[in-house]
C-alpha cells in the first residue's frame, strides 16, 4: 500500500489518540469501564462524571433523528423539541443516482443529530435488497453493491463532517426480517465477498466510518455481533479497522462470546441494563478470572479514542442545528430527483398546470403520511406534504380538486403505538405478515370503487395514487407475495376502463406487482416515502416543472418468484437461509438467464430525450473512464444518468453476463445541450466489453477491452 502525506499525519493522529485514550483508561475502575460498554439507558452508555467522560448518546436514523424516548422505557417524552427534518428513505436517495445529493443528505443529518445533541446516528443501512419482500428494503439502497457503496460513501462522509458518527449497518448478510434473531444464512465466499461486504469495506476503507451496528442474524453459524469470522479475521484483521463496533438492539446472546469478540458495545430494547451481558454478568467473570479485564480495556480504549475523534471532551466540537430551510430545500432537492417515471405513452404527463380545470384524485396514499412508521425507521417529522396537499398547492386553487379513497385499509393502527419495541425480540424477532381477510373492509372498498369509477368516467384528468404503507415495508415484517394490498389492482383496472389515461402513480418502499392492469395503463409514475417534501416534488414531477430523472436501484419483477432469492435460492428459509444464488442477485440473475423484469435496473424515462454520441475509453492516472457526449435532443430541459456494465468476452459459470461498474449523472440539460461525461469504470477491464446506457437493458455503445 503506498501511503500520502494525508496518510501519515492520519496515521499519526491516530496513535497520538491512542496514547491519550490509554492514559485515560489507566484512571478507570473496572466497574467504570464496565459502563461504558453497554446500555445504560435504551440509547446511550453511561459515562464517568468524575474523569470528564461523558456518556455515548445515539439515536436512529437515517431517514431523521429519531424522537426522543424515556431513558427506560419505550414511551416518547412527548415535547415540541424532538420534531425534525423528515428526510427521503434511502431507497428514494438511490433512485437519484446522485453522488453529491448523497452527501448533501448525509450532511443535513448529522447536523440534525449534532443539533439534538447526539454522537451517533445510526445509520446508513446498506444491506443488499435481496428479495423485494424484504420488509426494510426501504431502509437500504440497492440490489448492486455498486451502487450502494458509492452512494453510501458520500453519505457516510456528510454525516461525520458535524463531529457526529455514521452506524453503517446491518453488518453483514441481514437481508430479511422473518427469524432475524436466529436465522444462520449460508452464503459462498464468493457472493459474501462481492455482493454483501463491498458497502461496508468501502464504508471502512474510503469513508472512514466510526461505528459499525452488527447484525441480528448468524453467518456461518456465528451470531454476527459475536462473530469471530466477522469481527476479528475480516473487519479487524483483513479491513485494519480500528473503531467501534455496536450490537443490534438485543443482538447479543453469549458474555464469553461477545466479551472475547470484537464487539464494543452491547445494546438492547429492555431495561434490566445491569443484566445486559457485557454488564454485570462480564464483571463478575471477570473478578473470578474466567475473562481477562483486558478484553475490556481494548474496547473503552477504542470509545475514548471515538469520543476524542468526535470532540466530545474538549470544547471545540460543532454545534448543530434542525429543522433548517435549507434542511428541508435539500429534502426537496433529493425528493425531486427521485421519482421514477416508469411508463408514460402517448406523453400523457406531464399535465399542463394552465390547461387542467378539473382534477379526479383517487387512491388513500394521496392524503396518507408516512413519517411516523415503519419500525426503528419512524420520524417525529416537523410536517409531511401528502400528494393531494402538494398537488393543490402547485394548483394553487385555479383547478377544482376532488379527492375520494377509493379503497381503505384492513385495520387501522394507533397513530403514536410506539410500544411495539418492547416486544420486538419475541418470535425470533420477525415474521412474514399475512392479513386476515376482513368482509367488512371489502365491502367498504367495493363501495368506495364504485364511487371512483363513476366519478372517474366524468373526470378528463385522474390521477390515482396508490402502493404500499409502513403496515407492509416496516422492520420486524416480510411480505409474502409483491400483490398490491387492499384490492387496489381492482380498482386501478376499473378506473382504466372508465378512462383509459387515468396516471398510475404509486408510493412505496418495494416493488409490487403490476400485471394484471399494466398494458392497459399509459402512465405509471413510482414515488418512494420521499420525506416531508414528497408531495410537493411529485406534484412537480407531474405538472412538469420538474423533469423526472430517477432511475431504479433495483430490479421490478413481473411477480416475486422471478427473482433468485425465490427462484434457486431460499426466502426466508427456515433455522438456515442458503443463499444458493450466488452472485446472481437482482438484475445479475434476470439478465443472465433472460427472465423478463417488468421493470429493469436502471430503468427511468424522462419527458426529453438523450442523445448519447463518440463514446471512448481513456486512462487516466492509472484509472479507466467511459467517454461520450450526452445531448438534450428533446423540448424540455432535464438530467439523465449515463451507466457503464462490464461483461466478460470469456464469462464463467458463476459469473453474471454483466454488472455495473460505473455511472454519472449529467447536469441539468437544456434542449439542445451536450455535456460530455466521463463515467470512472471500477476494477479490472481486461478482456472485458464495457456497454454503456440509460439503464440495464437500454445499452447503446459496447466498447471492447482487450
Amino acid at each position: 500500500m503506498k501511503w500520502n502525506s494525508a496518510d501519515y499525519m492520519r496515521g499519526e493522529r491516530e496513535m497520538e489518540l491512542r496514547k491519550q485514550a490509554e492514559e485515560l483508561l489507566r484512571k478507570l475502575t473496572l466497574e467504570e469501564k464496565i459502563g461504558m460498554i453497554h446500555g445504560a439507558q435504551l440509547f446511550q452508555t453511561a459515562g464517568v462524571e468524575r474523569l470528564g467522560i461523558p456518556p455515548l448518546k445515539m439515536s436512529d436514523g437515517p431517514m431523521g433523528v429519531r424522537q426522543e424516548f424515556l431513558p427506560c422505557g419505550w414511551q416518547p417524552v412527548g415535547r415540541s423539541d424532538d420534531y425534525v427534518t423528515y428526510l427521503p428513505c434511502n431507497s428514494a436517495l438511490a433512485s437519484t443516482w446522485n453522488r453529491e445529493l448523497a452527501k448533501e443528505t448525509g450532511r443535513v443529518l448529522g447536523e440534525e443529530a449534532r443539533g439534538r445533541g447526539k454522537d451517533v446516528i445510526l445509520g446508513p443501512g446498506v444491506n443488499i435488497k435481496r428479495s423485494p419482500l424484504c420488509g426494510r428494503n426501504f431502509e437500504y439502497f440497492s440490489e448492486d453493491p455498486y451502487l450502494t457503496k458509492e452512494l453510501a460513501v458520500p453519505y457516510i462522509q456528510g454525516v461525520q463532517e458535524w463531529d457526529v458518527a455514521a452506524c453503517v449497518k446491518h453488518f453483514a448478510a441481514n437481508n430479511q426480517e422473518t427469524e432475524r434473531l436466529w436465522v444462520d444464512v449460508e452464503v459462498d465466499e464468493q457472493a459474501l465477498r462481492e455482493i454483501y461486504l463491498p458497502a461496508f469495506y468501502d464504508a471502512v476503507k474510503k469513508a472512514g466510518v466510526h461505528t459499525i451496528m452488527g447484525a441480528y442474524n448468524l453467518l456461518k453459524g456465528e451470531h454476527c455481533c459475536q462473530s469471530e469470522y466477522l469481527l476479528n479475521d475480516i473487519l479487524r484483521k483483513e479491513w485494519g479497522y480500528d473503531s467501534v463496533v455496536i450490537s443490534d438492539w438485543g443482538a447479543v446472546h453469549d458474555t464469553e462470546k461477545a466479551a472475547n469478540s470484537q464487539l464494543d458495545i452491547e445494546m438492547s430494547v429492555t431495561d434490566n441494563f445491569d443484566e445486559y451481558f457485557m454488564a454485570n454478568p462480564l464483571k463478575e467473570k471477570i473478578e473470578k478470572g474466567e475473562i481477562s479485564e483486558a478484553v475490556v480495556d481494548e474496547k473503552v480504549t477504542r470509545i475514548l479514542v471515538l469520543m476524542m475523534k468526535l470532540h466530545m471532551m474538549d470544547s471545540s466540537r460543532k454545534s448543530g442545528t434542525y429543522n433548517t430551510p435549507e434542511h428541508r430545500r435539500k429534502a426537496m432537492e433529493v425528493a425531486r430527483e427521485s421519482v421514477v417515471l416508469l411508463k408514460n405513452e402517448e406523453n400523457i404527463l406531464p399535465f399542463s398546470k394552465e390547461k387542467v380545470k378539473k382534477l379526479l384524485i383517487v387512491g388513500e396514499n394521496a392524503e396518507c403520511v408516512h413519517a411516523n412508521g415503519g419500525g426503528s425507521a419512524e420520524i417525529k417529522a416537523l410536517y409531511e406534504i401528502t400528494p393531494l396537499m402538494g398537488v393543490k398547492t402547485l394548483l394553487g386553487g385555479n383547478a377544482e380538486v376532488k379527492f375520494v379513497p377509493g379503497y381503505v385499509r384492513d385495520e387501522k393502527k394507533e397513530e403514536s403505538d410506539m410500544s411495539w419495541q418492547e416486544s420486538s425480540l419475541e418470535n425470533g424477532g420477525g415474521s412474514a405478515k399475512e392479513f386476515a381477510v376482513n368482509v367488512e373492509a371489502e365491502k367498504k372498498r367495493e363501495e368506495l370503487r364504485n364511487e371512483a369509477a363513476e366519478l372517474a368516467s366524468r373526470y378528463e384528468h385522474v390521477l390515482f395514487v396508490g402502493g404500499l404503507n409502513h403496515e407492509y415495508d416496516s422492520e420486524g415484517n416480510d411480505r409474502v407475495d409483491m400483490k398490491l394490498p387492499y384490492e387496489q389492482d381492482k380498482l386501478i383496472e376499473e378506473l382504466l376502463a372508465v378512462n383509459p389515461n387515468t396516471v398510475i402513480t404509486f408510493v412505496g418502499g418495494s416493488p409490487v406487482e403490476m400485471g394484471s392492469w399494466l398494458e392497459k395503463a399509459k402512465t405509471v409514475v413510482w414515488s418512494w416515502y420521499a420525506g416531508m417534501e414528497g408531495g410537493n416534488a411529485l406534484a412537480e414531477v407531474l405538472f412538469g416543472a420538474v423533469t423526472p430523472s430517477g432511475k431504479l436501484p433495483e430490479t421490478f419483477y413481473k411477480k416475486h418468484t422471478d427473482c433468485s432469492a425465490h427462484a434457486i435460492g431460499e426466502f426466508p428459509g427456515g433455522s438456515k437461509v442458503h443463499y444458493a444464488e450466488g452472485m446472481f442477485v437482482g438484475y445479475r440473475y434476470n439478465d443472465t438467464f433472460q427472465i423478463e423484469p417488468e421493470f429493469c435496473f436502471g430503468h427511468g424515462l424522462s419527458y426529453t430525450t438523450f442523445l448519447y454520441e463518440n463514446p471512448v475509453l481513456v486512462q487516466k492516472n492509472g484509472l479507466n473512464y467511459v467517454e461520450c457526449n450526452v445531448t438534450n435532443i428533446g423540448t424540455t430541459a432535464g438530467k439523465e444518468t449515463v451507466q457503464v456494465y462490464t461483461a466478460s468476452m470469456e464469462k464463467k459459470e458463476t459469473e453474471p453476463v454483466q454488472e455495473l461498474k460505473g455511472f454519472e449523472k449529467t447536469k441539468l440539460l437544456l434542449p439542445g445541450e451536450c455535456q460530455r461525461v466521463s463515467v470512472l469504470v471500477e476494477g479490472m477491464i481486461e478482456k472485458k466489453n464495457l456497454r454503456i446506457g440509460s439503464s440495464s437493458r437500454d445499452i447503446r455503445f459496447v466498447i471492447e477491452s482487450r
